[in-house]
């Protein structure tokens, strides 16, 4: 089956139980999912369900599709992320975001958790993705191509779209909320880094590191969709004090991240 079959297929199912076209695609990262507890008129879909889609295997990913209305507007959320190290293709994994845009979505919001490596990026700050560096060591858009799948050669000059990151960071001084630039660093995982690591991220200009998102927004630059990428600092990774660290410790400084992330969410998604 191809790529574009697997995607429709996915979106003929979903289409069949929900009752309006989606403006806004969301995803939310590790410890994040709180937010789809918001939506109204809520129509629930776990993957497994649905054609196509992979199985969320990581702990703290419900693992639902949740289809409804947020601040007025109609959005599909994924509660939980698929990842590269769970062994899926990427071109697989990455195919819920394809459903979207096939559905209506032409705005994809991405949230994830990620370790700061600079010494402004404290665990408890939101940082807004200006940028990324694909260190995973594979591309979602490799692979047969039709029409379907968008252009061939996506530009990527403006990867995290200019508009809604300003919206963001209006926003964000509004609610009094601490916003901070960075450009974002994706590995495969599902190891966390090490020191000799850490420097060289440092050296390249990362700000911060995680094991998603950049798939999902190589996939969505491919479609054209508009991006705003999220990131929840969950701890600080610095080469000369690193600290033990577990995926425990990590969904919950991220929960308790959840009520700022969920305001300035949500007031960003009633301003669109």
């Amino acid at each position: 089956m191809t790529l574009k079959e697997k995607t429709i297929q996915a979106a003929d199912f979903v289409s069949s139980k929900i009752g309006a076209t989606p403006e806004i695609g969301i995803i939310l990262g590790t410890g994040l999912g709180s937010l789809a507890d918001r939506i109204e008129n809520a129509v629930v879909i776990s993957y497994s369900e649905i054609p196509n889609f992979p199985d969320s295997t990581v702990k703290f990913h419900a693992g639902k599709l949740i289809c409804g209305t947020l601040c007025g507007k109609s959005v599909m959320v994924m509660q939980g992320r698929f990842h590269y190290y769970e062994g899926y293709p990427m071109r697989d994994f990455t195919m819920p975001v394809r459903m979207m845009h096939y559905l209506g979505a032409r705005t994809l919001l991405v949230s994830n958790a990620a370790g700061g490596i600079r010494e402004n990026l404290v665990p408890g700050t939101l940082a807004l993705i200006t940028d990324h560096i694909n260190l995973m060591g594979m591309n979602p858009l490799i692979g047969p191509f039709e029409d379907f799948l968008g252009t061939r050669f996506p530009d990527m000059s403006d990867p995290y779209t200019k508009e809604l990151r300003d919206l963001a960071h209006r926003i964000a001084r509004e609610l009094e909320i601490n916003l901070v630039d960075n450009i974002y660093a994706a590995i495969s995982g599902p190891s966390f880094e090490t020191p000799a690591e850490i420097r060289m991220l440092q050296n390249l200009g990362a700000d911060s590191v995680g094991m998603s998102v950049v798939p999902e927004a190589l996939v969505a630059r491919q479609l054209g969709m508009r991006i705003l990428g999220i990131t929840a600092i969950t701890d600080q990774a610095l080469p000369d004090s690193m600290a033990e660290l577990t995926h425990e410790e990590v969904s919950r400084v991220a929960k308790e991240i959840t009520p700022k992330f969920n305001a300035l969410v949500e007031r960003i998604i009633e301003s669109l």
